[in-house]
């Protein structure tokens, strides 16, 4: 219980230190583990993360469950630059790092809230 509600508070605060730092997050993989943890630290609408990316065209053009955050697909990494991506399948973290290394360009940083909060 403890490791989970550490895990909740670190991933709250990392997205709200980013916010009041005026960095650009979103999400990557709208997995339903991804959006079970989304929901468990109660993140709604886009306050904290802008949109989530899919490369599924099932998912695209929809919403995540709970915390209504936009899935879309990933030509808008680039478009928008974030800051930081917050990887919500943390399981496939290396394999989503590879796909993602051009985002290297601008300085965008890789995010895994489970089983610790790493900022890679």
């Amino acid at each position: 219980q403890k490791q989970v509600e550490s895990i909740r508070t670190q991933g709250l605060e990392f997205l709200i230190e980013a916010k009041r730092n005026n960095k650009k997050v979103i999400g990557y993989g709208a997995a339903a583990k991804g959006n079970t943890l989304l929901n468990y630290c109660g993140i709604k609408g886009t306050d904290l993360i802008s949109f989530v990316v899919d490369a599924s065209p099932h998912k695209k053009g929809h919403y995540l469950p709970g915390s209504r955050i936009p899935v879309v697909d990933e030509e808008n990494i680039a478009l928008h630059k974030p800051d930081y991506i917050v990887v919500l399948p943390w399981n496939l973290m290396d394999e989503i790092a590879l796909q993602l290394s051009y985002t290297k360009e601008w300085g965008a940083r890789l995010v895994r809230f489970i089983p610790t909060l790493k900022i890679m």
